[in-house]
Parts: structure tokens; sequence; C-alpha cells
């Protein structure tokens, strides 16, 4: 399939178009690759860390080979190449390529300069490459938190994952989600309403705006964010894809948040692999009576979740995990207090802020004047909101 692909020159020309960081054997082999496997196939991660994604590519199309790299069993590798090889269409990849292009989408392959190295801790299931729809820088920027929940919120979990995600995307952090209805939408728009990134991953093609009524939400994702996939564009979602892209929200993110979930939810499904990863979890606690907050108590007593309440308990999550170098730092204890009792949206009076946050109102209003002069507060009118300018 290498050999046809090297040999059409529309294939050539488009995959040096696509992607200049790579050679053009390798970008060709990649989207192969994207074509032929779906996402988080462990005998095709296996099968390329061992042989390259060029010489896999002829084990995996190839009728005749009789090669068996080490990490494989025949019998794997036999079933697998009879799901590959009915999608081994050299006009399939041209296509994938030409589609990337007419839509803007840009391809990000493992080693270049723009590659998730967190996505590379899901080892043999890691995707082969990503299309992107806006910047792909994004996805590597510090820090990242993954927010997730139910598609059915209720008005309580709307709330705290717009205030959540808001002040977070206002004091620097990438706000990362899957798209959907809910608690997803709800943390994207908020990000948005505050000048912050956002990610989207999406189950199906970057081009497959789902649900239907995100249509000019992940537009708008696109030109200020990104929106992701591991699948060519005009891929459809399917409830597989939904599944195997979880794993995708929960690598890229230093940290999960769940802030509804029911108690088979999919956001369990990202929970899930967060936790297998290693990464830190955390959960928002609701009434014991309600159905969407189940799968939250649910992980804080069977998947060892934080119990989150305020944006700081969010950013403790992951302070362990990223660099100190490039963790944000604020020396003052009072300060931190204060500015997670500050809203990027609401202005607050000094009396209100002393009461969010515990601290005297002679306290609060000396702060103010310190935040003020750094640019990292502003007034309006009786009261104070936080500017993007703030970091902690």
């Amino acid at each position: 399939m290498i050999e046809q692909l090297l040999q059409d020159p529309r294939a050539v020309a488009a995959a040096r178009a696509a992607c200049v960081e790579h050679d053009v054997e390798e970008v060709l082999a990649r989207v192969a690759w994207n074509v032929i496997a779906e996402p988080g196939d462990g005998v095709a991660g296996t099968l390329i860390a061992e042989l390259g994604p060029v010489e896999s590519l002829s084990v995996a199309t190839d009728a005749g080979s009789a090669l068996v790299p080490p990490g494989t069993s025949p019998r794997a590798l036999q079933e697998a190449c009879e799901r590959w090889r009915p999608r081994a269409s050299p006009q399939a990849v041209v296509d994938a390529l030409s589609d990337a292009s007419a839509r803007g989408a840009r391809l990000v392959l493992p080693g270049g300069p723009l590659w998730p190295d967190a996505v590379d801790d899901l080892g043999v299931h890691a995707p082969t490459m990503l299309w992107v729809r806006g910047d792909p820088a994004l996805l590597g920027a510090e820090p990242r938190v993954a927010i997730v929940g139910a598609r059915a919120s209720s008005g309580y979990g709307d709330l705290l994952a717009a205030e959540f995600a808001g002040d977070l995307a206002a004091t620097g952090c990438v706000v990362i989600s899957g798209g959907a209805y809910g608690i997803d939408g709800a943390a994207h728009r908020a990000a948005l309403a505050v000048g912050g990134a956002t990610v989207a991953l999406l189950a199906g093609g970057v081009d497959r705006s789902y649900p239907q009524g995100h249509q000019s939400l992940l537009r708008e994702i696109a030109r200020t964010g990104a929106v992701v996939s591991e699948v060519p564009c005009g891929t459809a979602p399917t409830k597989w894809r939904f599944l195997s892209r979880n794993r995708l929200i929960a690598a890229l993110g230093h940290a999960t948040v769940v802030i509804e979930a029911g108690w088979r939810s999919g956001s369990i499904n990202t929970a899930g692999h967060a936790a297998a990863l290693g990464r830190p979890l955390g959960a928002v606690p609701g009434p014991v009576t309600s159905a969407t907050s189940a799968g939250c108590h649910r992980l804080l007593r069977e998947y060892d979740a934080r119990c989150v309440t305020t944006t700081t308990e969010i950013r403790e999550l992951w302070e362990s995990a990223i660099t100190p170098s490039r963790a944000a730092v604020v020396d003052d204890p009072d300060q931190v207090r204060l500015r997670d009792a500050l809203s990027t949206r609401t202005a607050l009076p000094a009396s209100e802020l002393a009461r969010r946050s515990g601290l005297s109102v002679h306290r609060v209003e000396a702060l103010l004047g310190l935040l003020d002069l750094e640019g990292a507060v502003a007034r309006s009118g009786s009261g104070w909101r936080r500017t993007a300018a703030v970091v902690g």
C-alpha cells in the first residue's frame, strides 16, 4: 500500500502540504494507519512500536506476509489484519488528506514539535496521529484540566461547570472537554466567555459537529482554541469511538474533574482512564438524592477521587503533576484565598469577598489595592471582579 501511495503524485503532494515537519513516507503511512485501524487498537499500536509506521503498514496490508513481530501473537495479528485489509484503500488516504486540507485541519504526528507527549502514556493504545482544527500548541500548554460530566446535567452542575471552567481559563489554564451537551458545553462556553483557551475532543471527524446543536460552539472553539480528533474528517461518531475518545481526554489533562455523572455515565469511563494513567482525579459532590451526582459519589468511594468544591482545590490536583518552574506560584496564602473568592463575571463587594474568603474586610480591601496595581482585578460599580491577568 505504501508503494502505491508513494507512486501517486496526488498523495505525495497532499502529504507534503499537510505536514512539513515529517517526511512524506511517514505522513502517508500514519494517515493510512489512521484510515484502516480504529482508535486505540492495541495490535496496531504494538505493530507500529515494534516496526515503525512504514514497515508495520506493509505487514498489515500484505496478505502474503508471514512476519509476526515481538509482542504480537499470530492469532491476534491475523484477526487484526482481517479487520484492516478491507479498509486498505490508497484512495481513502488521499481523500483523508484532501478533506483535511479543505476543512483547514492540521495533522499532528508523534515526534513532531506540536505532538502532546502526554498521550504517549497510553502506550500501545496511544493515537497514531491527531487531526486538529485550531491551535495544536494548546495540546501541550500548561496547565491543562479536563472537566467532564453528565449530558443531562442539572442547573447545579451547569453553574459549577461554568464557575470552575471560567475561573480556571481566566488564569491561564486550558480547559479540555468533549464538546457534548450538559457539563461539557457549559465548561467550553465559560472558558470562551473569559477569553480563555479550551480544547474539544471529538469522537468523529473534526468536520462533524456533534451534537448538531453545538455547531456554532465548536466553530468558535476551532477559531480561538482547538477541536481535535484521532479519526479522519468525515468519520461518524459511534458509541465505541466515544469510549475510546475518553482515554484522550483523561491523558491530555494534568487532572480530571467530574462535576456530575450518573452511575454508569461515560464520565465514569473517562475517570477510569485517568485513574489508570495515574492522573489526579477530582469529583464534585452533590445531593445524595440526585441521580446525576450518583457517579461522582461512586468516584469518591470507589476510585479514590478527591472531593473538590473550589477552583483552589482543583488547582491542588495538578500541582504535583507539572514542573514547579512552570507552575503558577503565589506566595501569600491570603491572596490565594481572595483570588479564589473573586469571580471573573460577577463584581462582588469587599464585604462579600470577606465572607467568601474568611478574611477581614480590612485585609480584603488592602489586598484588592495590591491586586488592582497588578491589573489582576478591576472595579465594577461597588464591587470587584478578577481579570484574565491574574495567575494562580
